[in-house]
């Protein structure tokens, strides 16, 4: 069965579009990772106040990047029709609005600096975290650079790209982070912080990079030629918010709740923030897997799409599911197997391991229903269908998950593994609604039944 599945010409193209998606998502998380593991090794405090400031920060950088993902299904249309002007047009736009959208969340977040010291966080943490966060909101502007150009590449099919980009961008980081923290071979020593500006600067070279490539590779430079010939216009600026707005809720209400959850974790004392960071990362590097496996969907979907061929948008969408289970389910098994080992690299805390392991059984638990939702909900976005996704996972995340969060660990007194059990139960339901839509879809238009 496995080897027919994988001989399959609808397997084989996803999996070539998919493989440079994963690396460069995976490159993404890998970011926020390296700190982790870096300042584990200085002490649980400053770990604690990297991962305090994240949540914090990641809140609007997720809403930034949601509303990039608009441009793939766009210019994949106007990719599929060989017009060079709308793609240019696309691609000027989406700088235009994604560049505001993260200005204005970039002055959101510095006004916001002060709230860290309000959330009920251990004094010591939130006093460490302050300056960490004022660093790293600063990453807002490039990270967007590098998504509107990314964005734009998948829809022109070409994954390779942003893949180059991010490798690059995240061994510059970790070199940055041995050199800045440590002030080795004469860098200035800058303790925990010297992690935060590693990180701006390596996200910085990334998304000015992108943008220079995008002018002069061969594979898009076609668009250099007509970019000072359009112009920025409300009729794409709003299809672009139509899906990018939506898309951008989706992400939040997702991340907020896994942030909102790291508050949570927070009264209980530093050593669950800890835990709940680090095996919130680990499961954050198997999710990017399966985001790559649905950039893939959304590439492929949009294409059929453009020709509505539903008998191709099924197959496309099956097989990308099918994938992301096999791939999931195996990721499941390895933290069943290794739940006391992973976090061995992020603390040598014996109180933060135990608990992390704990909370790893629990993210096995919620690996395939968390690569079902990502596909399901990619695979949507390749058929501009954003409203329908955006109430489910405001329902699931928001409505079910945090409720059901705080009931568990201050109710019950579960704490933090109250917490990732209601996490557990929100990925379930939106996995289970998600893909129910997309399954009503495909009946609507095939009027057949679901496989």
């Amino acid at each position: 069965m496995f080897k027919s599945f994988f001989k399959n010409t609808h397997t084989k193209e996803t999996i070539y579009l998919a493989w440079p998606l994963v690396i460069t998502q995976v490159g993404h998380i890998i970011t926020g990772m390296v700190d982790t593991i870096f300042l584990g090794k200085i002490g649980p405090t400053e770990q604690a106040a990297c991962i305090l400031s994240n949540n914090l920060y990641v809140l609007l950088l997720v809403f930034g990047i949601g509303v990039s993902y608009a441009t793939t299904p766009l210019v994949t249309d106007a990719h599929h029709n060989n017009d060079v002007q709308k793609k240019a047009s696309l691609f000027k736009n989406s700088l235009v609005l994604n560049l505001s959208v993260a200005v204005l969340c970039f002055v959101i977040l510095f006004l916001s600096s002060g709230v860290l010291k309000y959330m009920q966080q251990p004094v010591e943490v939130a006093e460490l975290a302050v300056p960490f966060f004022d660093i790293l909101i600063f990453s807002m502007i490039p990270v967007s650079l590098f998504f509107t150009c990314k964005q734009y590449c998948e829809g022109l099919a070409n994954t390779r790209m942003a893949l180059i980009i991010s490798v690059v961008g995240n061994l510059l980081n970790i070199i940055l982070n041995y050199l800045l923290i440590y002030g080795n071979f004469g860098f200035p020593e800058l303790g925990y912080l010297g992690s935060a500006w590693a990180s701006f600067i390596a996200r910085a070279f990334m998304g000015i990079s992108f943008l220079i490539f995008i002018f002069r590779s061969p594979l898009t430079k076609e668009i250099g030629a007509v970019y000072k010939q359009v112009k920025i216009n409300w009729v794409e600026l709003k299809d672009l918010a139509r899906i990018g707005l939506n898309s951008g809720a989706q992400f939040t209400f997702e991340v907020a709740a896994f942030a909102i959850a790291g508050l949570m974790a927070g009264t209980f004392g530093k050593e669950q923030i800890d835990a709940h960071g680090i095996a919130l990362s680990i499961a954050a590097f198997t999710y990017m897997f399966a985001s790559g496996i649905s950039s893939a969907a959304t590439i492929r979907v949009s294409v059929y799409n453009a020709q509505q061929n539903w008998l191709e948008i099924k197959n496309a969408g099956y097989t990308a599911l099918k994938l992301v289970l096999l791939v999931m389910g195996t990721f499941g098994l390895l933290f069943l197997i290794f739940s006391t080992v992973l976090p061995l690299g992020f603390s040598d805390e014996i109180e933060i391991i135990k608990l992390a392991s704990e909370l790893l059984i629990i993210a096995a638990m919620f690996q395939l229903f968390d690569g079902i939702q990502v596909v399901a909900i990619g695979a949507l976005r390749g058929l501009e269908d954003v409203k329908y996704p955006t109430v489910i996972t405001l329902v699931g995340y928001w409505l079910i998950a945090l409720p059901l969060a705080y009931l568990l660990a201050f109710t019950f007194k579960m704490e933090t593994i109250g917490i990732w059990i209601a996490l557990l139960t929100a990925l379930t339901f939106v996995a289970i609604a998600l893909f129910w839509r997309f399954n009503f879809l495909l009946r609507k238009n095939l009027n057949s039944k679901p496989l």
